[in-house]
């Protein structure tokens, strides 16, 4: 059978395409040889003079691993920047716990000086004696059945009140959100170990494969991407809809200027991206700034129907919103793939859509 003539994609020319994939098929190779050094842990190994593994079931495992392995990488960025902010909220609640602390303790000490002339001038009386007694809410209940606060004491008992309920909410919630930082940086940690687990499982699951048929697979996956994009033709027809916005145009001239760049976990550019990594580096040469993570990017906008769907818009993949593409136009995206993928253009049928939205 003849195979189609591969076709040629709107910014690659032949000889970048031969060389991207020739790049891609080493770093697969890489990653694989990288993984003789692991132990399989459970892959399946094949036996001296026996036949090999399976190419077609390999593929499909290390693809559930890559699947997880982002899904652990998203969980990990999430909780990276949620551990930066509530360490950010809990120092800048450690710092007005400390003014706080100071403007009791200036009242205190004024009201001290007060009762100190009190005793200087005859003896203290049990006005001030409640003042003093550490206890603001029973002295100004007190104080008016005894007819003894004057008018500048009670002044300065409600201000010591009001200081008092700042500084103890203050210490409240700097407690909260120091403990919130333990529970994300916990959640960090697990997240980070799943993402390598899942590498390394797809790395030894590679490893079982012989060279050839890893540079064959990686073909077929190049391959097979640029045919969903295409269709089955020999070009690639992104239509003819304008961006939904000049800010969307720079940013998705900015995304298609990154076709071929590597997949990264964590990336953001500008010359590895991980999916999101992706979306954020794009919409940042548009003077925009994007939530980090795919899960948040789905909430970054105007929800809108995937029939409305124009060129930069945000396509938001699967149930639980791990992946993310910009709609290109024709029923296309360009995305981050997967460890050993580059950027490339996909069709939006691919995967099931979640959400699409409007920056």
């Amino acid at each position: 059978m003849t195979m189609p003539q591969r076709p040629v994609l709107p910014g690659r020319t032949p000889q970048q395409g031969a060389e991207r994939r020739l790049s891609r098929v080493l770093a697969v190779t890489a990653a694989a040889t990288t993984a003789l050094a692991i132990a399989a842990g459970g892959a399946a190994q094949a036996a001296p003079g026996g036949p090999g593994p399976d190419r077609a079931g390999v593929k499909a495992q290390v693809d559930q691993l890559y699947t997880e392995a982002e899904q652990a990488s998203e969980r990990s960025t999430a909780a990276e920047d949620d551990a930066k902010r509530l360490q950010r909220e809990a120092t800048e609640l450690q710092t007005a716990v400390a003014r706080d602390q100071e403007a009791v303790t200036e009242t205190r000490t004024a009201l001290a000086e007060i009762a100190a002339a009190q005793y200087r001038s005859g003896g203290m009386d049990p006005a001030v004696q409640l003042m003093l007694s550490g206890d603001p809410t029973r002295y100004l209940a007190e104080a008016r059945s005894l007819g003894q606060a004057g008018e500048q004491r009670a002044d300065s008992l409600r201000t010591l009140q009001q200081q008092q309920r700042a500084l103890d909410q203050r210490r409240a919630e700097a407690t909260a959100r120091l403990a919130q930082l333990e529970a994300v940086r916990s959640t960090l940690a697990q997240s980070r170990q799943q993402l390598q687990d899942r590498l390394k499982s797809a790395q030894a699951l590679l490893g079982t494969l012989t060279a050839d048929d890893r540079a064959q697979l990686a073909a077929q996956d190049e391959r097979e991407a640029e045919q969903r994009a295409t269709r089955g033709t020999d070009r690639l027809d992104l239509g003819s809809a304008p961006p939904s916005s000049d800010r969307a145009g720079i940013a998705l001239a900015a995304a298609l200027g990154k076709l071929g760049s590597p997949y990264v976990y964590g990336a953001t550019g500008p010359d590895a991206f991980d999916c999101s990594g992706l979306m954020y580096w794009a919409w940042r040469q548009a003077g925009v700034t994007l939530p980090r993570t795919s899960q948040a990017q789905a909430f970054g906008g105007r929800r809108i129907s995937l029939a409305e769907a124009q060129p930069g818009d945000l396509v938001i993949f699967f149930k639980d919103m791990h992946h993310v593409g910009m709609y290109v136009g024709g029923g296309t995206v360009i995305h981050a793939p997967h460890p050993g993928a580059q950027v490339r253009y996909e069709s939006v049928s691919a995967m099931p859509v979640a959400a699409v939205v409007r920056v």
